[in-house]
């Protein structure tokens, strides 16, 4: 117990002179300098062409495959982007 004590009372000035010190500084906001206020950037501009919207049109079939156990129908489709 005498350890934890020690260690206590070594550590008790560096815990009651942290927000002496917080409190006695100034924050850059607060602070009146010769700093210069950000540079104004302009927003960039967005251009819309709108054209014909586009849509998927798709092809569907069944596609007849061998296989060892026998022939078997698989679903098979292709698709394209067309402007409408």
């Amino acid at each position: 117990m005498p350890k934890f004590a020690m260690l206590i009372l070594a550590a008790l000035p560096f815990v009651v002179a942290a927000p002496a010190a917080a409190q006695n500084e100034i924050s850059p906001i607060a602070q009146s300098g010769t700093a210069s206020p950000p540079p104004q950037h302009g927003r960039g501009r967005i251009t819309i062409h709108p054209g014909g919207l586009l849509y998927r049109r798709c092809v569907d079939w069944y596609e007849l495959q061998h296989r060892p156990s026998g022939p078997v129908l698989f679903p098979e489709m292709r698709c394209w982007w067309v402007r409408g």
